[in-house]
């Protein structure tokens, strides 16, 4: 048997951290350093804005065409915010794992939970913090896009959504962008590596023991 024959099926990474710790920036720079990893397109119920693409930014569905896909099952993770609701199709996303493609998540530690209680088998969780608090807070001020008032919000949010690094696979403390993103490429080297998910592997080491 040759070794090409051997498949593998395509992972969920989900990276997850307070707002400002650095997960977006992170994201940007995995997606556009693998081509075997892709975005998660979530579906939601909020308008669309001008620029939006269906089935790039988003896939925009009505009140009652979000609630049917909830009550079939259809998506992985759902929530409310601010008064609109997000969810990610399973679908595409399980479609995309059969072809060995991996999906990148930017969800937070409630969408994580609701992920690997519907498919632990495929996840892979990464929660990133800040190295202090304190840092923090700069990098949120020094986006300059949020008020004092916004930013004491989202720091108080931070100290809960931190609470619930114990649930995630791997910890990574953002000091440094690169070497972060550096780290997260390891994980997907060695996740992507793992016996469970190589398609294939027994016939070929059966192979090798038969001389092939």
């Amino acid at each position: 048997m040759n070794e090409a024959k051997i498949k593998r099926r395509g992972l969920m990474l989900v990276l997850s951290s307070p707002s400002g710790a650095g997960k977006t920036s992170i994201s940007r720079r995995l997606l556009e350093l693998d081509e075997g990893l892709s975005l998660s397109i979530s579906a939601t119920t909020r308008p669309r804005r001008p620029g939006e693409t269906e089935g790039v930014h988003y896939f925009f569905l009505s009140d009652e065409g979000f609630a049917e896909m909830v009550a079939a099952g259809a998506l992985l993770e759902h929530a409310t915010v601010f008064g609109h609701r997000y969810g990610t199709p399973r679908a595409p996303v399980e479609s995309a794992l059969e072809t060995g493609q991996d999906v990148l998540f930017d969800i937070d530690w409630q969408g994580t939970q609701q992920v690997a209680e519907r498919a632990r088998e495929d996840l892979v969780s990464v929660f990133i913090l800040p190295p202090s608090t304190a840092e923090l807070e700069r990098r949120l001020h020094s986006r300059a896009q949020d008020s004092e008032e916004v930013v004491r919000g989202r720091m108080a949010k931070a100290a809960d959504e931190m609470s619930h690094w114990p649930e995630y696979d791997y910890i990574i403390i953002n000091h440094d962008m690169d070497e972060s993103v550096a780290q997260v490429q390891a994980i997907l080297t060695a996740e992507r590596l793992k016996r469970e998910r190589r398609i294939g592997l027994r016939d070929f080491v059966e192979d090798l023991r038969r001389g092939g």
